[in-house]
């Protein structure tokens, strides 16, 4: 078994589109692993985020 990522991006980044996203592919089986912002110099508040999960992949 291998571990598989999985990079989501997130262009609106408010509360509730971070939880539907975390909601979404938990419930598929993957597991969060990390969050990344995108700041804009001009703006204190992120332009977009990445989140990343994780699950073991059966390579067959």
């Amino acid at each position: 078994m291998s571990l598989r990522y999985k990079v989501v991006e997130i262009a609106m980044v408010t509360d509730e589109e971070i939880e539907k996203t975390l909601n979404e592919w938990t419930a598929e089986g993957w597991t969060f692993d990390t969050m990344q912002f995108a700041m804009r110099d001009a703006s204190k508040r992120p332009s977009m985020a990445f989140v990343t999960f994780t699950r073991e992949d059966d390579d067959g």
